[in-house]
């Protein structure tokens, strides 16, 4: 019994030990968030901040790729082309009264550069120049997301996969948008993922 409780101790000792040593480590990240963490309301974040933040953490330890876990990634269907899949999204998008602003084959740029032939790679730019205004009137920061991005991408075992930023970081990543942005941008969002989906299996 003696042992039992000698045991018990030296574990609490360890714990006591271990978290002395962690906020001794940590305290000085912790005072330099000090002066954030006052004017921390947690009332302001949208109501799916932590949804948002769970799934990308599980993501994260699943993959151990920060940039895979803040992407969409759809499969394409197998025996559909490139072309097919580009025409398709752009199709979908004019439905959807989005602009395709143009497209950046960087395929062509690396085998410019290297002389060799490359994997397709290819991005394709939407815009839907409304809600991109009041974006940018909202915050000069957002137009960095602008336009939205739709990447074509061969993958090296010759699958292709359609790519895009999550867009749910923007969107519930902080704090809640002025109600009529968000629902514009969760408009944006849902037809992005539309498009994507229905481009994968070669729907027009």
């Amino acid at each position: 019994m003696k042992t039992i409780w000698n045991l018990l101790a030296l574990i609490g000792l360890l714990v006591v030990v271990g978290t002395g040593y962690g906020l001794y480590k940590a305290w000085p990240t912790l005072s330099e968030l000090r002066p954030a963490l006052a004017k921390f309301e947690p009332g302001t974040f949208d109501p799916k901040f932590t949804e948002v933040y769970l799934d990308f953490a599980k993501n994260l330890m699943e993959s151990m790729d920060p940039g895979i876990a803040m992407t969409w990634s759809v499969p394409v269907k197998e025996g559909i082309g490139v072309e097919e899949v580009k025409d398709s999204l752009k199709s979908i998008a004019t439905e959807r009264n989005f602009l395709f602003v143009g497209e950046a084959p960087f395929y062509k740029q690396v085998e410019a550069i290297t002389g060799k032939p490359y994997r397709h790679i290819s991005f394709l730019s939407f815009c839907d120049a409304e809600v991109g205004k009041m974006m940018a009137d909202y915050r000069d920061a957002y137009t960095g997301f602008m336009p939205c991005r739709i990447a074509v991408v061969e993958d090296k075992q010759g699958k292709l996969w359609l790519h895009a930023m999550n867009l749910d970081f923007m969107i519930h990543g902080g704090r809640e948008l002025p109600a009529e942005l968000k629902k514009e941008a969760i408009r944006v969002r849902n037809v992005i993922r539309e498009m994507m989906n229905r481009a994968a299996v070669g729907d027009f």
